[in-house]
């Protein structure tokens, strides 16, 4: 059985400034707890282009590999998670002043993760949120 996840936040941001951070994917690191993410096959702009993101540390973690099945500048886009460990989908909209981010999953231990789940991407989120505002410092503290 699926698990669906959904969590939106706040924001005043131009829906181009958003989309232009949320979908360069080399910068994932940036937001996204614990993930980076790359361009695997296409250019990452639209529909077909496959992309893959690494969640963990070091060495210990899972690979989740994806592809664009939507792509609406300046206000979604969908993928189709085509690992061995998550599988499903997955939408990132920007609308009405929010952003939202949902999911529909086939993950190990499903409505168990789900807590955990939402908290990590609503904190993602509002860390993406921070980041495209300039208010997100990249640099190392110190420097």
């Amino acid at each position: 059985m699926p698990t669906r996840l959904a969590v939106a936040v706040p924001t005043d941001l131009l829906a181009e400034r958003l989309f232009q951070v949320l979908t360069d994917w080399s910068r994932h690191p940036e937001w996204m707890l614990l993930t980076t993410a790359r361009v695997v096959e296409g250019d990452g702009r639209g529909v077909g282009s496959e992309l893959a993101a690494f969640t963990g540390v070091g060495r210990l973690g899972f690979l989740d590999t994806m592809v664009i099945t939507r792509w609406e500048p300046p206000t979604a886009v969908a993928v189709r998670h085509t690992g061995l460990l998550v599988r499903g989908t997955g939408v990132f909209r920007i609308a009405g002043g929010r952003l939202i981010w949902a999911e529909e999953l086939s993950l190990p231990l499903g409505t168990l993760v789900r807590p955990v789940a939402r908290a990590f991407m609503r904190w993602s989120l509002r860390r993406l949120v921070r980041l495209a505002t300039g208010r997100e410092s990249t640099a190392p503290h110190g420097a």
